[in-house]
This record gives C-alpha cells, sequence and structure tokens, in this order.
C-alpha cells in the first residue's frame, strides 16, 4: 500500500516511512498516506490516535496535493474506544475528559476537511461510528465491495455527536435517508454506500488499491494554487447549504448524556 511522514523534507528519500504509535505514514513526492496502524483492536479511534492524526495534519508539507487515509488489518474503523470513554467517566464523572476526547475528534475532521490537499478515504471491512465519521471528512472516498457502513450509537445510549459527523452525513447522503440509517442502526452495505454518496466509488476488494491510485493519479497532476482554491470554494458551497451546523456542540452533547446516564443508571 501506498503511505506517507509527517512534513518531508526535501532531503529525505522517496518513500520515506514514519510509525506513529497508532498510525503509519509515507510521502511520496505530493502524495502522503496516512494509515491506521491498530488492526488488533480494529484501528478503534482513542486519544493517541487523534493526537496523532492532529500531529500528522498540524505538521503537513504544504507541498502535499494529496492525502490518502487508510488503514491496516481487515477492517477500516471499528468507531471510538468505548472503554476508553468509560475510563474518562470513572476518573472524572463530570465529563471532563469526554469532552476533551470530542474536542479533539472535531479538530481532526475539520483538519481534515479543510486540509488544503485533496483528502481521500480507502475503507475496506467495517466503518462503524467515528470509522464513518472520518472517512466522511475527506473529499472523496472509495471502497471495497465487501465495505460496510454503521451507526450503532443510539442502540449504544449515546447521541450521533461526534466530529461532526451528522451535518456532514444528511449533507451526502440527505436527511430522510440518514434518519433510517441512524434510527434503526442498520448496516449499509457498499452498494447502497455508493448510492447515497458515502462512497464515490465501489470496486473488488483486490482493485481497492489500483483505483485510488486511478483517482489520485490526475489530482497529483493539478496545479496547486489552483486546487487549493477550489477545494476551498467546494467546500464553501456545501457549507452554505448546511444553514447552520449545530456540530460545533458535539462534544458538550456526548458529555452531557454520558454523564446523566451514569448518574441515572451508575456503573457497577
Amino acid at each position: 500500500m501506498n503511505v506517507l511522514p509527517l512534513a518531508q523534507r526535501s532531503s529525505e528519500p522517496p518513500g520515506a516511512e514514519q510509525i506513529l504509535k497508532t498510525l503509519r505514514t509515507r510521502r511520496q513526492g505530493p502524495l502522503l498516506t496516512v494509515e491506521l496502524n491498530v488492526p488488533e483492536e480494529g484501528n478503534a479511534v482513542t486519544d493517541a490516535m487523534l493526537d496523532d492524526l492532529l500531529t500528522v495534519l498540524d505538521h503537513q508539507d504544504p507541498e502535499v496535493r494529496v492525502l490518502v487515509l487508510a488503514a491496516a488489518g481487515d477492517d477500516f474503523c471499528l468507531g471510538g474506544d468505548r472503554d476508553e470513554f468509560a475510563e474518562h467517566l470513572a476518573h472524572d464523572p463530570s465529563g471532563s475528559g469526554v469532552r476533551a476526547s470530542g474536542i479533539r475528534a472535531r479538530r481532526v475532521c475539520d483538519a481534515l476537511t479543510a486540509n488544503p490537499a485533496v483528502t481521500v478515504a480507502r475503507v475496506q471491512g467495517r466503518a462503524i461510528g467515528a470509522g464513518l465519521a472520518l472517512a466522511l471528512a475527506c473529499d472523496l472516498r472509495v471502497g471495497a465491495d465487501t465495505a460496510t457502513f454503521r451507526l450503532p450509537e443510539l442502540a449504544l445510549g449515546l447521541p450521533t455527536a461526534w466530529g461532526g459527523l451528522l451535518p456532514r452525513l444528511i449533507s451526502e447522503a440527505g436527511a430522510a435517508r440518514v434518519r433510517d440509517i441512524i434510527l434503526t442502526g442498520r448496516v449499509v452495505d457498499a452498494a447502497e454506500a455508493g448510492t447515497l454518496s458515502i462512497l464515490q466509488r465501489v470496486v473488488p476488494e483486490d482493485s481497492l488499491d489500483a483505483a485510488v491510485a486511478d483517482l489520485v493519479r490526475p489530482v497529483l497532476r493539478r496545479p496547486g494554487p489552483a486546487l487549493r482554491v477550489t477545494k476551498t470554494l467546494l467546500n464553501s458551497f456545501t457549507a452554505a447549504t448546511r444553514l447552520a451546523d449545530a456540530s460545533v456542540l458535539d462534544p458538550e452533547i456526548m458529555t452531557a448524556v454520558l454523564t446523566e446516564q451514569r448518574r441515572v443508571r451508575p456503573a457497577t
């Protein structure tokens, strides 16, 4: 898989790779690949992963034109680490840890969306909850025909309030369809994800890397200044159709729900 490092200097050799605690990156000229790299945990999103992602995104070389967000193992991402949420609440029942985690999540997803480079999600296996949010924060999404998507938060007693997921999903898939997906918690397969624009391209799993390369190749040839301005314009027009985006309150909403549930139903 083609993957990229934080901010590569010109002195670094092509294909230079860097391994962080939860990520692996590789830089190849104007292409940066960032791979979620905790496959034994289903690439579950933790505070450590959010911190690693922020480190990469905050120090990204301005010469990068395309960033591919990929994942090691069978699944793209199985969502947020609920054990870590429970630890946050056990440490501070007021929810300060949950709130801080939610703020990190929002910063990561916003950094992907507002990234000066074109961001591409490469999705295989399951993308659940926070995993779907990370993919939706990218400009383009390519998925294997075996990929599936699910938002089980409601069944877990959680609001759909992580990283600005809800307005992005409504913008891409439409409000009526999103109600169905969230309220039922059902699995969305790759074919349906394609019709909902959750995925823009669906390919056989063994063709996933080739499909990403085909998508990325022409984008890498575009002049950098025009590419950055065009992406900014696309983001601006998309944001204008949302009228209001209450997802800035996601950390507060998640904190309020979790702390209230803990108060009503104390952990045993």
